[in-house]
């Protein structure tokens, strides 16, 4: 087989495992908690780092959100009073993103959801 056309038939089958499972994801973490995935996963970040509270740029440098993507989808967790916007006192330029208690809480229950849909849909690596 040309090893062109196999690497493509990988990355093809890679985006097609990962929509699969987005799109599960996407549905359970809305039906189940009024989260979308990005929602869930920038609380998740929030939650599973050292500390709650984050500056936007260093969170938007580990996910796959744009800045601006990024900060809309903080702005419906904020609204939701699910995170909490702050201001750097160091540089009034740099926002911090903190998780709440109510953020905390709904993670923890989406978390149940998040890791049953993984589980379903991704199957162990055989060795």
């Amino acid at each position: 087989m040309d090893p062109e056309v196999d690497l493509v038939e990988r990355w093809q089958s890679l985006l097609t495992c990962y929509n699969e499972v987005a799109c599960h994801l996407e549905r359970a973490l809305q039906e189940g908690h009024g989260l979308t995935l990005s929602e869930y996963e920038t609380l998740d970040r929030l939650t599973t780092q050292e500390c709650d509270k984050r500056r936007m740029q260093d969170l938007a440098d580990t996910m796959y959100l744009s800045q601006s993507a990024l900060s809309r989808t903080v702005s419906r967790l904020v609204k939701g009073g699910l995170a909490e916007r702050t201001h750097c006192e160091a540089d009034r330029r740099g926002v911090f993103v903190e998780i709440t208690a109510a953020g905390r809480e709904r993670w923890a229950e989406a978390r149940r959801t998040h890791l049953a849909v993984l589980a379903e849909h991704l199957s162990p690596v055989t060795a």
